[in-house]
């Protein structure tokens, strides 16, 4: 028989905020053995000659220094990918969360009111509340497009730090209306508060907010890697005005970026031509595959400009199940939102994959 622990050896939780012990973490399903179809992933990797090539270069970084010069690097060369404007500069985060956060912790002023169209990005919400801001979500409509009306007003009664703009969103994977976009902007801005177009899903859609980025003085645009196909690395990158962006990167920790991210993303850069032609099949594959959806009795879709595909389905937690039941793995976002019942989330894989998985959903159904 164990004997009990003792007092000292006991775990102590009494100096963890009450907030953080009631909530629950970011969820990362098991997805060994399954076609992983469920974390929006690019899912060609780097040919070999360039899998070599890489190799090489990142075994001769020198590990034992801190980050130097390589990220400056590699924020130029973001910029000219990105088409960044003139008189404007950015921000490197591990991944679009840590860019998330870095926002709120430079928000954090008394009283201070994150707001999102919801369903979205689940951070925006999460990074808010352990800052100690207040998040406001405003219900999209049965859609998924904007409640102009909705938002307006949330604006005109919480006059937010942050309103938070996916382009196009997640989980519902739709570009919203562009002059309803701008009519927020606008509103927000009026009343000195920030915006922030989120663009994870550029490779994939159809447009982006890259062009209007120079018309305010007030508007942040946030990419990342993870989607361009190098999730696995971690980086995110923030546009804005260069007095703005520099007051964020104050509360960046240093060396935030090792230099083994910048390695692998400067490298992507220039291989983008072989990173662009994947997005360009995930694209032709993502078309294949609402077709493949459309002939399927009882299932609804939603139009994609991203990488995934949103679907209703007349028993989500039966049918998800199933299809892990035959090897594959989506994402089950019903109980995200009571707009999404019965929804799953879609991620757009490889040919073969997508072939298995919608098998596996006509047998789930």
């Amino acid at each position: 028989m164990t004997a009990p622990a003792p007092e000292s050896a006991r775990p102590s939780l009494e100096r963890i905020r009450d907030d953080v012990r009631s909530m629950h973490g970011y969820a990362v399903q098991d997805a060994r053995g399954f076609v992983k179809l469920d974390a929006m992933e690019n899912p060609y990797g780097l040919p070999p000659a360039l899998q070599a090539e890489l190799g090489a270069r990142l075994g001769a970084l020198a590990l034992n220094r801190y980050p130097g010069e390589r990220g400056a690097d590699l924020r130029r060369a973001l910029a000219a990918h990105a088409r960044m404007p003139e008189g404007f500069e950015l921000v490197l985060g591990n991944g679009s969360d840590e860019l998330i956060s870095l926002l709120a912790i430079a928000c954090d002023l008394p009283g201070a009111t994150v707001l999102a169209p919801v369903p979205g990005f689940v951070m925006y919400a999460m990074s808010a509340k352990l800052q100690g801001l207040k998040f406001v979500g405003v219900p999209l409509t049965a859609d998924f497009e904007l409640d102009e009306a909705a938002m307006l007003a949330a604006i005109a009664r919480e006059k937010p730090a942050i309103v938070y703009l996916a382009y196009p969103n997640n989980p519902t994977a739709n570009l919203w209306d562009d002059a309803v976009i701008e009519r927020i902007v606008e509103a927000q801005g009026a009343q000195g508060g920030l915006v922030v177009i989120d663009e994870a899903y550029q490779p994939f859609a159809a447009r982006s907010y890259i062009d209007r980025l120079a018309k305010h003085g007030h508007v942040l645009l946030m990419r990342t890697l993870s989607k361009f196909g190098l999730a696995g690395i971690r980086l995110g990158y923030l546009m804005g005005p260069a007095a703005l962006v520099a007051e964020i990167d104050k509360v960046r920790p240093p060396y935030n970026v090792s230099v083994l991210n910048c390695e692998c993303a400067l490298f992507a850069l220039e291989h983008a031509d072989v990173f662009e032609a994947q997005a360009r099949q995930i694209r032709e594959e993502r078309e294949r595959l609402m077709m493949g959806l459309g002939r399927l009795p009882g299932v609804k879709t939603w139009p994609s400009d991203a990488n995934m595909i949103l679907l209703r389905v007349p028993d989500a937690a039966k049918t998800f199940e199933g299809m892990k039941a035959h090897g594959v793995l989506v994402k089950n976002v019903s109980k995200m939102h009571e707009l999404l019942a019965n929804c799953l989330r879609l991620t757009v894989g490889t040919a073969d994959e997508n072939a298995r998985m919608l098998a596996a959903l006509e047998a789930s159904l």
